[in-house]
């Protein structure tokens, strides 16, 4: 029972006491009763918020619950609306991403990728990040330089430079 001025409010107040925060988030589009109008608001609410992830699905019915009597939006306005916002949000992701090429990110590693000498792990943003390493950094945290990114996962070397030395 919130409406947009008041989610604005609350990341607004959020950003202030940490403006480090990021944010995601999942999206329905063309759940019943949307109207383009409704769309345009979630699309600038996307863009406004700047989700660095978003999860976003067309609208599917469950049998048994309330929204299964709504009458639903037609399937091609959906399929379009999802298609326009999985652009905006792609760009969005990559946009925050190219800003993150150079910089140094801590990164929590969980795994090793099969048949590789690469190592799987994620920032405090939950960013999908992986380097050349061994099994021998899992559970461990390291810095990491970022030098590249695709749509999922982003690409470094392990930074074991010790900034802190030269203090």
């Amino acid at each position: 029972r919130h409406n947009i001025r008041e989610f604005l409010q609350i990341i607004s107040q959020l950003k202030k006491a940490n403006p480090s925060l990021k944010f995601s988030s999942d999206f329905i589009i063309g759940y019943p009763g949307e109207s383009e109008k409704d769309f345009l608001s979630t699309v600038n609410l996307m863009r406004e918020i700047e989700f660095i992830n978003s999860y976003s699905f067309v609208f599917s019915a469950r049998p048994g619950t309330p929204a299964a009597k709504l009458k639903p939006v037609d399937k091609e306005i959906s399929k379009s609306r999802l298609e326009k916002f999985q652009k905006i949000s792609e760009e969005i992701k990559i946009n925050y991403r190219k800003k993150l090429i150079n910089k140094e990110i801590e990164v929590l590693f969980e795994n090793k990728i099969k048949n590789s000498n690469k190592i799987f792990g994620r920032d405090k943003y939950m960013n999908a990040v992986v380097v050349d390493g061994s099994s021998e950094l899992i559970g461990k945290e390291k810095k990491v330089l970022v030098e590249d990114f695709n749509s999922n996962t982003l690409f470094g070397k392990i930074n074991n430079f010790n900034s802190e030395a030269i203090l």
